[in-house]
């Protein structure tokens, strides 16, 4: 698994969020955009992260931030999960896994003594030039927004 780390530009991504709309990286060039990985929607810890970030939104707002949200889920679950949950922010359905591919958040885990490949719940904070500038691989889901900040 290569993940990006500080200092990488990000590579040039597309992919449709949960309404099918198409959202490129270069959509938030000149802003600052927090992306961030969770392994599967409407899950305990996923919700309790993504339901933290909906909390301090206009928080992250204010501090001229950009949210995205990124699964493997497919656009029917990301929007039954927006949905039910009301996220302001968008869910990228990333079904053939371009996103998590070009940052490098699939591979090797373990969960009660089983491994498997799947999604790593990293976070992503990109800076106005598409620059990474700090990568949180150490999430706490009902906390995350004061990980950030």
């Amino acid at each position: 698994m290569k993940t990006l780390k500080v200092g990488d530009k990000v590579p040039s991504f597309s992919s449709k969020d949960q309404d099918g709309n198409v959202i490129n990286l270069s959509d938030y060039l000149g802003k600052k955009l927090i992306v961030f990985f969770y392994p599967k929607a409407s899950t305990p810890g996923c919700t309790a992260e993504a339901c933290n970030l909906r909390d301090n939104y206009k928080e992250l707002q204010k501090q001229g931030y950009e949210l995205l949200g990124v699964s493997a889920d497919s656009e029917k679950r990301q929007a039954n999960f927006r949905d039910k949950y009301k996220f302001q922010f968008p869910l990228l359905a990333d079904e053939d896994h371009t996103v998590i591919n070009a940052f490098g958040v699939w591979g090797p885990k373990k969960f009660m003594g089983r491994s498997y490949d799947g999604i790593h719940r990293i976070t992503f904070i990109i800076d106005e030039k598409g620059v990474v500038s700090k990568v949180i691989d150490k999430v706490k889901t009902k906390d995350h927004a004061a990980q950030i900040v």
